[in-house]
């Protein structure tokens, strides 16, 4: 099998880093061609030095400076900016573009590497839910692969082979509850970013750790699998399962399931994601039944957890919600991780934001911008004026 060239961006964040972790282990299927971060200076040199790219790319002016001078003297090309980003997913070279920048700032990206024919490996959920009808026509266009790489996706792409000519009666997707699981809204009054940082089973960035608190994960979650398996939102489902061993199932119009189950370990999909449609042997730590001998599940509590919910109607009324939903969200997790608002607070942000941005059924890539950026300033607006910034 040739070797596969790769673009990575968001190379300094969870799913980066453990992206190139895979990739040290298979280094005769694997060159890496292109990094990307934010502002993360001193990691994104430790990779430049170790997997020599072609070129890196930060978004941050002061830390592209200071890669640019650290990296003086190696063959490794230094860029800044977002226009730098996107000219770089387009390298006649690339094979497969991991996205794993975080928040709706994958989406331009995300395009530009389609429509230059690259396969996708998605981390990032958020261009899905801001913008997947667009996404999925791309894909279909320029006939590339859209390889799902977060755990839930990757377990109902894993049950998939095989079953071509078996419809799907409904999806069944997992979540862990988040280190809330069972609280009520009470409990939650006073809750902090650093309870709320404390998951319990998975190791990942700050807003995607946020969002699995508030269970806004799991609904970006719901959103994306509607557009990556061409579902109808009442085909999916969602079921709390503490243990995070079954990923997630897949039900078949006969009654049969079919589950993904393994450890917690994002590593296992994103090899998958790379190397599809083969299965490589690795050294990563084997499941043992023995050390989970009890498996449970439990209804979502929607009425705790409101953002679930609201993910569900974004998805039910279609048209620009889930984008106003996304953006609201993104907002809102800044603004609690810097103590601005509450935890519950909010859910409370995003309806309000999702009340005041109106909806449109129709849209273009302009349009997306214009609702991402409109809901923004509207969530931000809410918060100032109720938490008097």
């Amino acid at each position: 099998m040739e070797k596969k060239n790769l673009a990575v961006l968001g190379s300094t964040g969870s799913v980066g880093t453990q992206t190139l972790e895979v990739v040290a282990c298979f280094p005769d299927r694997f060159t890496v061609s292109v990094l990307t971060a934010g502002r993360n200076a001193e990691l994104l040199i430790q990779q430049a030095l170790q997997f020599r790219p072609k070129l890196v790319v930060l978004s941050d002016e002061q830390a592209y400076l200071k890669v640019k001078e650290a990296l003086v003297g190696t063959d490794v090309q230094v860029a800044c900016g977002e226009e730098a980003l996107v000219d770089a997913v387009q390298l006649d070279e690339i094979d497969i573009v991991l996205t794993a920048i975080v928040g709706s700032a994958g989406l331009k990206p995300t395009i530009a590497a389609i429509k230059k024919g690259k396969d996708i490996a998605l981390a990032n959920k958020e261009t899905l839910v801001v913008a997947g009808e667009l996404i999925t026509k791309l894909v279909d266009e320029y006939k590339v692969r859209l390889l799902p790489v977060d755990s839930e996706h990757s377990a109902i792409f894993q049950c998939l082979p095989g079953e071509e000519n078996n419809p799907i009666e409904k999806i069944i997707l997992t979540a862990s509850g988040g280190p809330f699981r069972g609280k009520s809204r009470a409990d939650l009054e006073r809750v902090t970013k650093a309870q709320a940082l404390k998951h319990p089973n998975w190791s990942m960035g700050a807003k995607i750790t946020i969002d699995s608190a508030s269970l806004m994960n799991k609904g970006l979650e719901v959103i994306e699998a509607k557009w990556l398996f061409d579902l109808d939102v009442d085909q999916i489902e969602v079921v709390i399962h503490p243990q995070s061993i079954i990923h997630s199932l897949v039900q078949f119009q006969d009654g049969s399931l079919k589950a993904q189950m393994g450890l917690p370990d994002m590593k296992l999909p994103i090899q998958y994601a790379l190397t599809y449609p083969d299965r490589l042997q690795n050294e990563f730590p084997r499941f043992n039944f023995l050390n989970y001998p009890n498996l449970t599940f439990e209804t979502p509590d929607v009425q705790t957890f409101r953002n679930l919910d609201l993910a569900f109607q974004a998805l039910r009324e279609g048209g620009n919600r889930a984008c106003v939903l996304n953006a609201a969200n993104e907002i809102v997790v800044a603004s609690f991780l810097k103590d601005e608002l509450s935890f519950l607070g909010m859910s409370d942000i995003i309806e309000e934001t999702m009340c005041q941005v109106e909806q449109k059924e129709k849209l273009e890539f302009e349009d997306y911008l214009h609702y991402d950026a409109e809901s923004r300033r509207v969530a931000r607006s809410l918060i100032e004026r109720r938490y008097k910034l």
